[in-house]
């Protein structure tokens, strides 16, 4: 598929309070070993990247829900993470600093204004900062209408492996997938 994005238009889009009693019908708990290890498919690669430095790295879940297990692991493993969602933790000075990593698990399907999402991540970057994104991958248009994952109402943006190439060259970023929807970005700047 040879798109840069797929865009689902802003008329189809919950309202916020919508959207909101959706993900609320997630359960998504620190305590369930299902979802932990969902998320160290994410945490586990990031965590070999950083194993090379002997500082504790400072780093944000954005989008890291009611229950942030993901910052759990990597507190763990001995780094500092911040915590911003939207719904569950706005707060809006974390936004305002830089990190040594950014973590974007199953979130970035859900930006409504994906060119903006995407600006606001890299802007959180420290150059050389890692940034980990999980998302199910566009195949090809196909697949697409038949696709499960275009039918949850608050995934609004779908991005292929040709969508974060094309973003990781005009950035430059490095890429490196992960299995079949882990995305690790690292700026080459600095």
């Amino acid at each position: 598929m040879q798109c840069a994005l797929v865009f689902v238009p802003a008329q189809f889009h919950l309202s916020a309070e919508d959207e909101k009693a959706e993900y609320d019908k997630h359960e998504n708990d620190v305590t369930d070993s299902g979802y932990v290890n969902f998320l160290q498919r994410a945490a586990n690669p990031l965590l070999e990247r950083l194993s090379t430095v002997s500082t504790r790295l400072s780093g944000l879940d954005f989008g890291c829900g009611p229950a942030p297990a993901l910052a759990e692991l990597l507190q763990a493993a001995g780094h500092n993470v911040a915590l911003y969602d939207y719904y569950y933790h706005p707060d809006n000075a974390v936004l305002s600093r830089q990190y040594d990593f950014v973590t974007c698990t199953e979130v970035i399907e859900h930006f409504n204004q994906p060119a903006e999402g995407w600006a606001q991540l890299l802007s959180l970057l420290k150059p050389q900062g890692h940034l980990v994104i999980m998302t199910k991958l566009v195949i090809d248009e196909a697949r697409f209408s038949q696709w499960h994952y275009k039918n949850d109402p608050t995934h609004v943006s779908f991005f292929s492996r040709e969508t974060f190439d094309f973003l990781a060259d005009k950035h430059h970023l490095s890429v490196e997938y992960v299995g079949n929807d882990v995305i690790l970005f690292q700026s080459r700047t600095g």
